[in-house]
Formats: structure tokens, sequence, C-alpha cells
């Protein structure tokens, strides 16, 4: 018994040591709650599973001045340009305590000027939403230019905005709108900003695409890009990061509004010091070391965009045995399969992202999305309800430490949940 307390536990040492100490009458007891260190999975956008080894990762304690701490953050700095698929003569790459929405809310308040500065935010969902938002906070001056949910950002629509004023001093948008799974055309609008307010610097926010959605800087005109260490690197939660472009970066010192978000000042002291300005999160970052070691290892973008496809494939394709061999080769056959069940999905075929899918609410009577909910979180499988406006959704995150294997056990499991609630299967949409 107490070697399959330790397999289930592996990661936690500890825990078996305390076992030994106790006896046998605790043995039984996490014997009885062995779900305790069995984890759930997690068809979310974030946080995500994450392996065990990144979880052993954690299970050191190092100092924020710690040599090897300190070589730990510049391995991590120069990591993160490499997947970014830059260099460190162009640009740098800049830690931030806090979830991804902290990174955000530092590049907007470092880089816009606090004189004649004026945001342009391109959003079609609550991501982009949210940018506005923060810029509403601040008192920044911005406009807000709303596009259809369920749709990409329309650049044409773009282009005629940036025509007629060129007062923008900055432009963000999102690059996959995670609240849909929408992939906006990052490229092409960088080229017009190029084109039409060259002065402008460009912040995308890729939260939950970089690392899986290649992306060219250059080409893009990239200035500013912002994720986290727990989307599709693999990482846990703790901190995100900023990829800014230095040339620019430079010339914003003095426009931050906030002391702990000042990108600049984060930057200067990383630059000098090796270290952080206020307390890091050591494990958290620890972990991520063990996280880029193991994205490199699958092959990097390219290799993690191809596991992250096959897992969209094989929800799309409804995870019928046999299929596999035929995801690839015959988006028909695809487009039938995802129908299986009758589920039917809130973006149409002209979309092609594979973080995210968003699924309308069945139109059943039987249909209870908390009950559906829970019925999957009894089958410890975790989804994520909508975050759309325009329509009642469910969202299955394709990202993590899951693998087509892992989608096909959840759609069995979405089948016994609707059997449970008495909905006839195929859903008659």
């Amino acid at each position: 018994m107490l070697s399959t307390l330790r397999q289930r536990c592996n990661y936690l040492p500890e825990v078996v040591n305390l076992v030994k100490k106790q006896g046998a009458s605790n043995i039984r007891r996490f014997s009885v709650n062995k779900r305790v260190f069995s984890d759930k999975k997690l068809f979310t956008p974030g946080p995500l599973g994450v392996s065990l080894s990144v979880k052993q990762a954690m299970l050191r304690d190092l100092g924020s001045r710690d040599v090897e701490f300190i070589q730990t953050v510049k391995y991590l700095r120069s990591q993160l340009l490499k997947v970014a698929g830059v260099t460190s003569i162009n640009f740098t790459s800049i830690p931030v305590q806090g979830s991804g929405t902290y990174a955000v809310e530092a590049v907007f308040q470092s880089t816009v000027p606090r004189s004649g500065g004026k945001v342009l935010v391109l959003e079609n969902g609550a991501y982009g939403k949210r940018m506005g938002k923060i810029c509403s906070v601040l008192g920044i001056d911005h406009h807000l230019e709303n596009f259809p949910e369920d749709d990409r950002v329309d650049s044409t629509k773009v282009e005629k905005i940036l025509k007629a004023d060129g007062a923008f001093t900055n432009v963000a948008i999102v690059h996959c709108e995670t609240s849909s799974g929408v992939v906006n055309p990052v490229e092409e609008i960088g080229e017009m900003l190029r084109k039409y307010s060259p002065g402008a610097s460009y912040f995308v926010d890729a939260m939950s695409s970089f690392g899986a959605i290649p992306l060219d800087f250059e080409s893009s005109n990239i200035d500013y890009l912002v994720s986290s260490a727990n989307k599709c690197l693999e990482g846990v939660p703790g901190f995100s990061f900023v990829i800014a472009r230095l040339n620019h970066l430079l010339k914003c010192k003095g426009f931050s509004r906030s002391l702990s978000l000042d990108l600049v000042d984060q930057y200067e002291n990383l630059e000098k010091t090796g270290q952080f300005r206020f307390t890091p999160p050591t494990h958290a970052m620890l972990a991520f070391k063990q996280a880029l070691l193991e994205f490199e290892g699958e092959g990097g973008t390219v290799g993690r965009a191809k596991r992250y496809g096959d897992n969209h494939e094989v929800l799309r394709e409804g995870g019928t045995v046999g299929r596999a061999k035929r995801y690839r080769d015959n988006h028909k056959v695809l487009q039938e399969g995802m129908r299986s069940l009758g589920f039917r999905e809130l973006l149409d075929d002209s979309h092609k992202g594979y973080i995210i899918t968003s699924f309308h609410y069945p139109k059943d009577p039987n249909f209870n999305f908390e009950k559906f909910y829970e019925k999957l979180n009894e089958k410890d499988q975790v989804i994520y309800p909508g975050k759309v406006l325009n329509a009642d959704c469910f969202r299955i995150g394709n990202i993590g430490q899951l693998y087509p294997a892992d989608m096909k056990h959840l759609l069995g499991c979405i089948k016994e949940a609707c059997q449970d609630m008495g909905i006839s299967l195929p859903i008659k949409q």
C-alpha cells in the first residue's frame, strides 16, 4: 500500500515520510483519500495541467539573491527571446510578478506617453475589452474599436481608422481571443500600422498563443508582446512576461504611472543586478525553467503547435476509434466527426485556431451547464464556461499537459454526462 501511495505522491516525498512515521492507520486514511493526489484533467485556457517534473522543480527553496537563482532568471530571459525568435540586440524579455493581466497593464502603464498619448484598442472579446478597461482606469486617452465576438478583427476597418486618425501613439490587439478561440490577423494589422502610423507602438496580447502559434515579430512590426508562464509554455501560475523592443522601451523612461509595474525600471534593475526590485516568485520560476527545457525537447513552437493541433483535431473528429489516421488527411471527414455528438462550434470553418474551442449549448430542455459541468468534474474532467456575450457557450481547451488520448477520454465522459442528463444523442440543434 505504501508503494502505491508513493507512486501517487512521488512529487511529495515529505508526505510519504510522514505516513511512515505515523503508521498503518494513516496509510489507510491516505488510501481512502487517494483522489487528493490524483490530478484532474484541465481542459481550460489556464491555469493548465503541467508535467510531474515541472511540479517537482518547485520542491526547492532558493533565495532571490542566490547566485543560482540569478542565473536561472538570466536563463529564462534569454530562452524567452529564443522562443520569440528574436535576439537580445533588438529585444529584451522582462518578467513581471503576477498574472498575465499584470503584464498587460504594465505595458500600458509604461509605454503610453503621459502627455499626448492615445491608444487604439482593437477588441473582439473579453480580453480586448479588458484592455480598454485598463486604459479607462488609468485615465489614458483611448479609442475602443469593437468587432463581433465570433469573427476576426476586420483589417479593412482598421485601415480606415488609421487613415482617418494619425494621433494614435499606441495600438493594441489580442492575438488569440481566448473568450472565443478567434485568432486575429496580427501580421496584417502590423503591416498597416507600419504604413499609416509608423510612429505608433504595436502591442500584442499573446497570452494563450505564445509558444504554440508562430508569430514573426519583425514582419508583424511588434514592439511589445505579453504572455504568462502558465499558458502554452506549460509552467505554473506566478508570473508573466513582456517581450519588448529595446529602442522603443528605452524611450519610455518616466512614462510609468506605477512603481511596481514600471517596465523600464524593472528592465534596468534586472540588467544592472540580475535581480528583481521586489520579491520574485522563486518556486514558479524554477518550475518555468524545467518547463522551458521540456518545451525545447518537444521541438519548440512547431512541435507544441503540432500536439495542440492534434488535440484539436481529435476533439473535432469526435474521438471515434479508427478515425485518428484521417484527422489530418481529410478535412471533410473531420467536420462530420466534429458533429458526431451533435455539438455545434461557435466559430465557422474559416477559423483554424487550435488553442481553445467554444461550443454552443445544446438546444435540449434537459441541458443545464452547471449540471453538465458538475458531472464532468466528478469524472475529473474540467472544462470552462463561455465568455462571449452574444451566445450561450462553453469552452474546451487543447493546451497544457493534454494529449489526443485525453481528448478521447473527455469525449467519452461528455457522452456519458449527456446520457445521464437524459439528452438524446446526437443532439438535435
